[in-house]
């Protein structure tokens, strides 16, 4: 009896074709393209997102006040030839 019921399993299973057989390539590779296109989407709203955050953050924190407040100015290293040529011309203060 267990054979029977293993054949009639068998047996049971679609005749002919089923058009279920193998996509052909092409779309295999329109179907890996869409998804490519919804992942890029996807990145694409959550790259959005956090650049609103950074600028919201970025306007914030200047008119906050703490940007380059209070900051010591950058002191400009000058070469030799150049503080010679100033001091000559009179553009530096010396006393």
């Amino acid at each position: 009896m267990d054979e029977q019921t293993t054949k009639e399993k068998e047996s049971e299973g679609p005749t002919g074709d089923t058009e279920e057989g193998n996509k052909p390539e092409v779309y295999g590779a329109i179907d890996d393209a869409n998804l490519a296109a919804k992942r890029l989407k996807d990145a694409n709203k959550v790259k959005k997102e956090l650049l609103d955050r950074e600028e919201e953050f970025a306007a914030k924190r200047a008119l906050g006040g703490r940007a380059e407040a209070g900051q010591p100015p950058v002191k400009q290293e000058i070469s030799n030839e150049e503080y010679a040529k100033k001091a000559l011309s009179g553009e530096l203060n010396i006393k």
